[in-house]
């Protein structure tokens, strides 16, 4: 499972270092093949090679004019480009995606338990004061046995 967060940075070349913390989970468990993307341009999804192809038989499993999926598939296609991890363990992430989501210099690299997310670190923490978990959150994440 993809857990934690760690902080990295990217280097001049849109280059990530996948953290040590994860990139050993996801070369012995999925290989060095993702998916980089984004649902909103906000931040970067790092989806490994497999997982993504997982999600792409459900999205083929969908109408392909069923306007939610149609609006999907604009986004992850537009943002995202297949790479690989190099013998340093750097995955190169795109110009457009790099600009749009502020990725440079200081990140957070989020694990969500099958993909990575990657924040410009000062938008990220910025994100999380400005929503707060509220009451209602709880409520429900207490009501599904989390928490």
């Amino acid at each position: 499972m993809l857990r934690g967060n760690s902080p990295a940075k990217v280097d001049d070349k849109g280059r990530l270092k996948i953290p040590a913390l994860f990139r050993k989970y996801l070369e012995e468990t999925h290989g060095r093949d993702c998916f980089v993307t984004s649902l909103t341009g906000d931040f970067v999804r790092l989806y490994p090679m497999p997982v993504w192809l997982e999600v792409e038989k459900k999205i083929a499993a969908h109408s392909s004019i069923s306007p939610p999926m149609a609006r999907f598939r604009n986004f992850v296609n537009y943002y995202g480009q297949s790479a690989a991890m190099d013998d340093q363990g750097r995955i190169l992430i795109h110009p457009l995606l790099r600009l749009k989501s502020g990725i440079d210099g200081e990140v957070a690299v989020i694990g969500n338990l099958s993909y990575l997310d990657i924040w410009n670190r000062e938008k990220f923490e910025t994100m999380l004061a400005s929503q707060p978990l509220s009451d209602d959150d709880l409520k429900v994440l207490s009501s599904l046995g989390i928490g």
